[in-house]
Parts: structure tokens; C-alpha cells; sequence
């Protein structure tokens, strides 16, 4: 489905590379038909996702936006349109600003595994419900994710983007990071 690649994408980067923030500058301009449905800060890539092999449902983050020190509950629900299979990719991009801290290609079976799902994936419905200890050291500042998922044969699955901004606590109230 259109969700599992790209919840799989940001709950990997949030476990894996502790560093997924939300709210901020986007790498797509914000614009409603690109709002992933559900309590989250995910947009589609593309308005135009009829080719996509993964139609998402819904995404619903606990809490939203995510905050350093707390449990992200992810909760996911979508369609799978036609069989995934090993050899699946996402290419995976998050920055801090302006600056890339990441920028890899992950295959997308292997992850599967943080969500309890393996390869093949079967079409029909797929909901996924995952949980992630945010480190309470994660380093205030907006933060973009970008997940752009393919099959083995270079079929577009989906393309997620999220930005998520950490904040510092105030110093005397003066100011906030």
C-alpha cells in the first residue's frame, strides 16, 4: 500500500537515524490535494497518483507533531495494488534545514521487517501499526524526509515527503528554540 513504504521510510529514520522532525519547509510546495489523510505531517509527491502501486488510506502519528523523548505511535492503512516483491527500494533523503544529513538507497524488503511484514506483498488491504522511542536528545530544528519507493522492476510504488520541527525549551522564557 501507499502508506507501508512510507511509514516504513520515517519510522526507520526515526529509529534507525533518530533524526525525523516535522513542521517547516517542505521539498513539495503544501497544497491539500498532496495531504496524506489522517493526523500527520506526510504529503504525496505528485498530485497525480494513479500509477502508484500502494494507495494510502490513512496515517495517523501519536503525537503529531512528533516531539524528542516521547513514543511516536505510527498507525497506517491503505492498498496494495499489485505484488511487491524483493528487490523493492525506497530512496531515502532527510535534511536538517538546509543541510543533507542522509541520502541512501534502502531495500525496501529488509525494512519491512521494523513492521512485522516481509516480501512478497500481496495486493489488498495492509494496515501497520508501529511504535518508535524518539531519543529525547534529538537536536532542535526543522528536519524534511523525502521516501521515494520503487519495485524491482523501477515501477514507482509511492512518494512521501514530511517535515517535522523539534524545538528547544525556553530559556527564561525568553526564547524558543
Amino acid at each position: 500500500m501507499r502508506l507501508s513504504p512510507i511509514v516504513l521510510a520515517l519510522a526507520a529514520t526515526a529509529s534507525a537515524r533518530n533524526v525525523f522532525r516535522s513542521g517547516g519547509q517542505s521539498l513539495v510546495k503544501r497544497d491539500d490535494n498532496l495531504k496524506v489523510p489522517g493526523e500527520n505531517p506526510l504529503q504525496f509527491c505528485n498530485a497525480d497518483r494513479d500509477e502508484d502501486l500502494i494507495t494510502i488510506d490513512e496515517v495517523t502519528l501519536s503525537p503529531n507533531p512528533p516531539a524528542a523523548g516521547t513514543t511516536l505511535n505510527i498507525e497506517a492503512s491503505g492498498t496494495v495494488n499489485e505484488t511487491i516483491l524483493k528487490g523493492a527500494y525506497v530512496k531515502l533523503e532527510v535534511k536538517y534545514g538546509y543541510i543533507r544529513l542522509i541520502s541512501t538507497t534502502a531495500d525496501l524488503c529488509e525494512q519491512l521487517g521494523n513492521v512485522d511484514l516481509e516480501c512478497p506483498i500481496e495486493p489488498g488491504k495492509l494496515s501497520i501499526t508501529k511504535t518508535v522511542d524518539l531519543p529525547s536528545q534529538i537536536p532542535p530544528g526543522k528536519y524534511t524526509v523525502l521516501a521515494d519507493v520503487y519495485n524491482d522492476d523501477d515501477v514507482h510504488i509511492t512518494c512521501l515527503t514530511a517535515t517535522v520541527t523539534f524545538g528547544g525549551k525556553s530559556l527564561g522564557g525568553m526564547v524558543d528554540l
